[in-house]
């Protein structure tokens, strides 16, 4: 079959119209344009009016680039993160986009595997690169006092869960085991044991802490703990442990994933849950009321905290100021049914 010499096969989208395009049909120089979208001075209202005249009849839509420079920003929120799959850092990933659409603004986001300083300070110096207007840090256990440090002052920063570092946005990692602890106590429980998440993490560290001073502000017994990490496998070979210890009665987990592998384990070594040994999570994951039992735990608003991030880093945008502010946002006891009255 012969193809039609007129059917190129190739037809090519019309491009969009530019600068030059709404030049023309106004009979000004490109440069005139270009002046008008950064809304210089130094055009007259006449020739302002023709040019936007132009760009209405072309259709045409300045974008990102041209918008940086008419306005001197990208409208482009940075966000460097440390391993976007977990349930926390993904989830306020979530709401700074979501909030930063509502502000009409973009997000461009580097996850990282590595949480090495210098890492961190590549990511944040390749978002500096692309222009973004200000940066958002999720450094999960890694130091960040030099890579702060090193930034620009005009460059604006909000770094999540932070000791030291301000602007900063965390969550009360301290105040919810304390309860959590304290709940199981009074439920009879003569101590609490804890699964604890990795200590080079803050969160795992405070989370600890909390635990600790609870049992002993009671009197009670602080039992040793095991080292692990934030997976459902780790709480699973350490609950083996707890597991085979008819001592064990209420058990304090430093995340939900921990308590799901601790479940298991108690229901292999036939420790009914909670009728031998009562169970308390932290972070509330959706899957966490269709656990079995529903999990108790301690809930975390990410939503809160995204938001919160955001609205932080809006205001030293808008201030053209780097500000001192540490938002700390509560957290919430879930009563489910993974925890009851100690065993007579």
């Amino acid at each position: 079959m012969t193809a039609d010499p007129g059917d190129r096969g190739d037809a090519r989208v019309p491009a969009r119209p530019g600068l030059r395009d709404v030049a023309k049909l106004a009979g000004v120089s490109h440069q005139t344009v270009s002046r008008v979208f950064k809304d210089h001075p130094r055009v007259s209202t006449e020739t302002r009016a023709k040019v936007l005249a132009a760009a209405a009849q072309l259709d045409f839509r300045p974008n990102a680039f041209a918008r940086a420079l008419a306005t001197g920003r990208s409208r482009t929120l940075g966000v460097v993160s440390f391993d976007a799959r977990q349930f926390g850092p993904a989830s306020m990933i979530s709401e700074i986009e979501h909030c930063a659409r509502e502000a009409d603004y973009f997000t461009s986001v580097i996850a990282l595997q590595s949480t090495s300083e210098r890492s961190i300070a590549e990511a944040a110096e390749r978002l500096r690169g692309q222009g973004v207007d200000g940066l958002i840090v999720i450094p999960g256990h890694a130091p960040l006092t030099q890579t702060i440090k090193h930034l620009p002052r005009d460059l604006p920063v909000v770094v999540m869960e932070s000791e030291t570092i301000v602007p900063a946005v965390g969550v009360d990692q301290y105040t919810g085991p304390k309860a959590a602890t304290r709940y199981l106590l009074d439920l009879g429980h003569r101590t609490v044991h804890h699964l604890p998440g990795p200590m080079s993490w803050l969160e795992a560290r405070e989370r600890h802490r909390g635990w600790r001073d609870a049992l002993t502000d009671a009197g009670a017994p602080v039992p040793p703990t095991i080292p692990g990490d934030w997976s459902a496998g780790s709480g699973y070979e350490r609950g083996l442990a707890l597991a085979a210890d008819p001592q064990v009665t209420g058990v304090f987990a430093a995340n939900d994933q921990n308590a799901l592998g601790l479940l298991r384990a108690l229901h292999e070594a036939g420790r009914r849950v909670p009728d031998d040994v009562s169970v308390i999570g932290f972070d509330d994951i959706p899957e966490a009321a269709y656990f079995i039992p529903p999990l108790t735990t301690i809930r975390q608003d990410f939503t809160a905290v995204g938001r919160s991030s955001v609205n932080l880093l809006l205001e030293q945008i808008e201030s053209g100021h780097r500000s001192d502010n540490k938002i700390i946002i509560s957290t919430e006891l879930v009563s489910r049914s993974s925890a009851g009255r100690a065993p007579a």
